[in-house]
């Protein structure tokens, strides 16, 4: 991820559903709160919070998201997201 990429920002715990858009404000550093291993994280900025969440079972519910890696590997903290997915959680976040 790079400075200025924006972001879909998912509840991956309570609630499983994408709640709004942030922007990527400080690149890949070490997180400093890991013990152990390769762990690296973000900074983030909100960028504007989506008027209706989109919860999982929205995403699964569309066939224009059925491939996308949410649905295919849950446990990834950050998943690419493609410019048609995108627009499609956008199109549904605004009920």
């Amino acid at each position: 991820m790079r400075k200025g990429d924006v972001a879909v920002y998912y509840h991956s715990v309570v609630g499983k559903e994408a709640m709004g858009l942030a922007q990527v404000d400080v690149e890949a550093y070490p997180d400093p709160t890991a013990d152990e291993g390769d762990w690296s994280c973000v900074d983030f900025v909100p960028l504007k919070a989506f008027p209706h969440p989109v919860t999982l079972d929205m995403i699964k519910g569309s066939p224009k998201l059925k491939e996308m890696v949410l649905l295919k590997n849950s446990r990834l903290s950050v998943q690419p997201v493609t410019a048609a997915e995108f627009a499609e959680i956008e199109k549904l976040a605004k009920g």
